[in-house]
């Protein structure tokens, strides 16, 4: 049987309820969130885009636009109609529509190129890459590869101490890392990147900021993946199983609404315990090796 599941730190912070989170909000002193009005079970509240902008540079860093909604572009004006600031460039924290829909739309209006790794995403000659950066006057912006939820996922280390996650880490519960383009090894390798990066402070592209203690929830994260794992390896005990047998043993007492999300994770759960020599895995079938 698996050991114990892993405790969440974040059900000891006072963190907004759902749905609560303002609409827009000043997170440090060169960051402000505006709240995107797609709120659903993937997104949690709403897709957070951020406006990097340091005191009276007169420039800003637009991150994960989210959805091309004229009321959220309303928005993101206002904020920077507000700091007197024009963008220099859009930025899509990877490739999901939710965070990238209105890259291209809104940085045409803007006359700034797109920013992203993914060659799709972004315009031509400004793909990103792990050790790029993206500095503003007075504020280093370093690039870090953080692959797993997606293959182009990256995340952003602001030279005031906090990291801006895309969907790496959500202000609540866990993302989901979907085989193929998800991968469990990579996401597991880039939530070690993130503890290198000592941030005092995450911005995820969905729910509340994590201040508190955010490497104790980067810790928990590892330790969460490793429970499913246990927990994947505990259900092929009773023999072989589909991806289906499997969430509905493991996810049993969990709202059915879940499960599709559930079996994407699973089946990114068996390529890596395939890949560590501890199950057989065909894609359709799965059993536990000795």
């Amino acid at each position: 049987m698996p050991s114990a599941p892993p405790r969440d730190p974040r059900s000891d912070w006072d963190l907004p309820a759902p749905g609560t989170l303002e609409a827009v909000a000043r997170i440090d002193e060169v960051t402000t969130r505006v709240l995107a009005d797609n709120a659903s079970p993937m997104t949690l509240d709403g897709t957070n885009t951020y406006v990097i902008t340091p005191p009276g540079s007169g420039v800003a860093l637009v991150v994960d636009p989210g959805p091309d909604d004229a009321d959220h572009l309303a928005a993101v004006q206002a904020v920077l109609d507000d700091r007197n600031a024009r963008p220099v460039a859009v930025v899509a924290t990877h490739r999901h529509i939710d965070h990238a829909a209105a890259a291209t739309p809104w940085a045409r209006q803007f006359r700034v190129p797109v920013r992203a790794a993914d060659p799709a995403v972004a315009d031509p000659g400004h793909t990103l890459a792990d050790g790029d950066r993206l500095d503003l006057p007075g504020l280093r912006i370093d690039v870090v590869a953080t692959p797993g939820h997606t293959s182009d996922h990256l995340s952003l280390r602001l030279g005031t101490g906090g990291l801006l996650t895309g969907d790496h880490l959500l202000g609540r519960g866990t993302t989901v890392v979907a085989d193929p383009d998800g991968n469990l090894a990579s996401y597991l390798t880039s939530l070690q990147r993130v503890i290198a990066t000592r941030a005092d402070a995450l911005y995820p592209g969905h729910g509340p900021v994590m201040a508190d203690d955010p490497m104790a929830v980067v810790h928990f994260h590892l330790a969460h993946r490793e429970y499913r794992l246990e927990q994947v390896l505990a259900a092929l005990t009773a023999g072989p199983a589909s991806v289906d047998d499997l969430v509905a043993d493991i996810y049993a007492e969990y709202d059915r609404a879940v499960w599709p999300a559930a079996a994407a994770s699973t089946r990114a759960a068996l390529v890596l315990l395939a890949d560590r020599g501890r199950v057989a895995w065909d894609g359709t079938s799965a059993r536990r090796l000795a």
